[in-house]
Parts: C-alpha cells; sequence; structure tokens
C-alpha cells in the first residue's frame, strides 16, 4: 500500500496528548469572569435569593399600590375607624377609619424614595469627590477630606434633624439631609479604593499611553470599584429608610396625612393596647425590608470578597 492509500485521518478524530487535555481542562471559560463568579457565588446564597425576593415584593406592591388597593389612602370615614383585621380590611382600620394596608402600600412609595433617592444622591455626588481626592492628592485631597471629616463630626441623626429643621419638613428636604450626612461614606470608601489602584499596571499603561486623569478615573479605576459600591449602597439604603421613618416618627418627615411608615408608627402610639395594628403592621414592613436589604448586602458583601474573586 503507498502512501496515498493510506486512509486519512480527520483532525477532530487525532488524540489529544494526556498533558495538552488537562491543560486545556484547566482554563478558564472566555465569559468566566470575576463578577461572573460573583454573581454565581450570591446566587447560590439561598437565604439572600429569599430576602431579594422580599425587597422586590415590597417595591413591586408599592409601586403599584393604586391597583392593589380601591381605598382612599388618605380618606376618612368615622363608621368604619379603629376595626380590627378581617377579610374586608386585611390589616384593618386606624383611628380615622383609613384602610392601613392601603396606607401601608402607599406609605412604602415615600420610605422607598427616601431610601433610594437619598443614597444615590449622596453616591452621585461622593465617589466622584473620592475619585478625585485619591488620584490627585496633595491638596485638593486635603480639602475634600477635611469637609468630609468635618460633616462626620456631627452626630448623624443630630445633623439630620438639624437641616431638615432648618430646611423644613418635606421629602425633599429629608432626601437631601440623609444623602449630606451619608456623603463622606461614598468619598472615603471610593478616595481609599482609588488609592489602592493607583499603583497598579493597568492604571499605569493607561498614564503611559496618555490617558488623562478623568479618563482613568471613570473608565478604569471606578469599573474595578464598582463591587464594594453596590454592597455598602445596599446596606446604605436600608439605614436611609430607618432613618428617614425615624424623622417622619418625630413629625419632621413629610406631612399629613400623607402616608409614610415612620408617621403611622407615630399614628399609632396612643392605640397600643386596643388597636396594636395601626402599628404593627407598617413597623413589621420596615423590618422585614431592612433585615431583607441588609441580608442581601451581607451575601453581596461576601460575593465580592478578594478571596472569592481570585478563586
Amino acid at each position: 500500500m503507498t502512501n496515498s492509500d493510506k486512509p486519512m485521518l480527520d483532525k477532530a478524530e487525532l488524540p489529544m496528548p494526556a498533558a495538552v487535555v488537562s491543560l486545556t481542562d484547566d482554563l478558564p471559560l472566555k465569559h468566566d469572569s470575576p463578577y461572573t463568579r460573583s454573581l454565581q457565588e450570591f446566587l447560590r446564597h439561598r437565604v439572600a435569593l429569599v430576602a431579594l425576593a422580599v425587597v422586590v415584593i415590597i417595591v413591586v406592591a408599592s409601586i403599584f399600590a393604586s391597583r392593589l388597593s380601591s381605598y382612599d389612602p388618605i380618606g376618612r370615614n368615622a363608621k368604619i375607624k379603629l376595626m380590627p383585621p378581617s377579610a374586608e380590611y386585611v390589616m384593618g382600620t386606624d383611628a380615622l377609619g383609613r384602610d392601613v394596608l392601603t396606607r401601608t402600600l402607599y406609605g412604602g412609595q415615600i420610605s422607598l424614595q427616601v431610601g433610594f433617592f437619598s443614597i444615590g444622591l449622596a453616591a452621585l455626588i461622593g465617589v466622584p469627590l473620592g475619585l478625585i481626592a485619591g488620584y490627585s492628592g496633595g491638596k485638593v485631597d486635603n480639602v475634600i477630606m477635611r469637609i468630609m471629616d468635618l460633616i462626620l463630626a456631627f452626630p448623624g441623626l443630630i445633623l439630620i434633624i438639624w437641616l431638615v429643621g432648618m430646611l423644613g419638613a418635606s421629602l425633599l428636604n429629608v432626601v437631601i439631609a440623609i444623602a449630606l450626612f451619608s456623603l463622606p461614606t461614598y468619598a472615603r470608601l471610593a478616595r481609599g479604593q482609588t488609592l489602592s489602584l493607583y499603583q497598579r499596571d493597568f492604571v499605569l499603561a493607561a498614564r503611559c499611553i496618555g490617558a488623562k486623569g478623568p479618563r482613568i478615573m471613570f473608565s478604569h479605576i471606578l469599573p474595578n470599584i464598582l463591587g464594594s459600591l453596590i454592597v455598602i449602597t445596599t446596606l446604605g439604603v436600608s439605614d436611609a429608610i430607618i432613618t428617614g421613618a425615624s424623622l417622619s416618627f418625630l413629625g419632621l418627615g413629610v406631612r399629613p396625612p400623607t402616608p409614610e411608615w415612620g408617621a403611622m408608627l407615630s399614628d399609632g402610639r396612643g392605640y397600643l393596647r386596643n388597636a396594636w395594628w395601626i402599628s404593627f403592621f407598617p413597623g413589621m414592613t420596615i423590618t422585614l425590608l431592612v433585615l431583607a436589604l441588609n441580608t442581601v448586602g451581607d451575601a453581596l458583601r461576601d460575593a465580592f470578597d478578594p478571596n472569592t474573586l481570585s478563586k
């Protein structure tokens, strides 16, 4: 048999050496990025998934409050005041004959706005300030950080109460006050992360090819600190919701009769013995939401842990 008569083996049929097989098995997948692995780590946390479902349910129920309840959240009806929970009024009614379930649903809109808008505003201002301080250094760093230290020098709740009392009780002023108090958290975090990444190879390479400071900060450094920012934001929202409810409980939040969880707790203080449901259900909603957000935040912190990303 000549060489031309020998059967030709397809390349796919050629045996692969054992060493090559073992090497290819150990190679990471093309899309197996650190953040993909962090997401996979988070999805393995069953308790966090349940907590995330609780957050989604409360948020969706608050957004679609008008679809879920046909009652007026501020309309009064003396004929049905202080009715206990029943099939018709699932969470009972308050001293003015208003459905507690309806007010709890609508109150979630206010509390969620306080939580997300105040923390979003704090991150929107604080993160760029921290990036600029950490990247620029020198006098710029000193000026920005001394301002942050000045804000931190005041007791948190007292500072917020003073600001709201000076600006006036309204949703916008509550958001501004909480955002100002939360500002140093994001500025200091972004600054610390920037300092740790400043001498990394990818930052040095960007500077060598002529990239300017803003491009390096927002295109190279910021994407690498998003994990830490997501974690601290999740935990910050729960703190902001509690702070907003505390202000409303003290009469410094939104003005009545607008429903808000903290204000509902305050309204039910005088009826704890004979109408416990007025305060119980909004208080339980705050507890569930904050607990769920903290659980999600803890799971995200574990998922974005450097030890997890390096595995």
